[in-house]
């Protein structure tokens, strides 16, 4: 058994908690407090019985010294006390093929962007954003017919899949592979302010729909309206 620090949040952070606890670790969460179309962390923490806090990961409020921290879509950064703390055994998930899309909206930009792959990323913490080494890596074709919510189920279920290589690779102190230079970094918020503009060609326009694409969240707007499919941004295009 170990102890398990679980930064987490969202349908996976509760898949990853399921898995830990179901293997008998001692579990601590980190987690934020959920709308009702999230699958809820605090809830499932309480009918496991799992102490947990929505407050940040900080050096004064660690229950116990963790033998590994997980980092699973986790909004806040981890400082580096934290970092030095796990001795190195701590690692992240992140859903795009670093070093390409660090930083937020990294799905959606990658369908903006009209890129053939995405993927996902499990990497070492350091001090630098979605910057440690590599601990394993996926592509994941994006499709035509993708949108942001198809394609982050799909990124987000595979991903699921590797979970537990990576937990076991990170105890057992393997190092990963350096990631290559280069890769933006993208800020959180929506892109473009999720407007569609005059100057895009209509793949564009069609893919930015698409990418902007994740009920309940609000569609790609054009003037200000909003804006399901192609079909209805033409229409309002030329009623205009």
């Amino acid at each position: 058994m170990k102890k398990v620090i679980i930064c987490g949040y969202n349908l996976i952070g509760c898949e990853v908690i399921k898995t830990l606890h179901e293997m008998g670790h001692q579990l601590f969460v980190f987690t934020h407090k959920s709308p009702y179309f999230i699958p809820d962390v605090i809830s499932y923490c309480e009918d496991l019985q799992i102490p947990f806090t929505t407050d940040k990961i900080s050096k004064r409020n660690l229950p116990f010294k963790p033998d590994i921290i997980c980092s699973i879509y986790y909004r806040y950064i981890i400082s580096k006390d934290i970092i030095d703390i796990s001795k190195g055994k701590i690692f992240n998930l992140h859903p795009s093929l670093l070093p390409n899309y660090r930083g937020c909206s990294s799905i959606t930009w990658a369908i903006i962007n009209n890129e053939k792959y995405t993927g996902f990323t499990y990497h070492y913490i350091n001090e630098e954003i979605d910057k440690g080494t590599i601990i394993y890596q996926k592509k994941i074709k994006i499709n035509s017919f993708d949108t942001q919510s198809s394609l982050y189920n799909k990124v987000m279920f595979e991903a699921l899949n590797y979970f537990y290589f990576s937990f076991k690779f990170v105890l057992d102190g393997k190092k990963g592979e350096k990631q290559k230079p280069g890769g933006e970094y993208f800020k959180r918020g929506v892109p473009f302010g999720g407007e569609i503009s005059e100057d895009w060609d209509l793949n564009r326009v069609n893919r930015f729909i698409k990418a902007l694409i994740h009920p309940p969240y609000p569609l790609a707007t054009y003037k200000k309206m909003p804006v399901k499919d192609i079909k209805s941004f033409l229409k309002l295009k030329n009623e205009r």
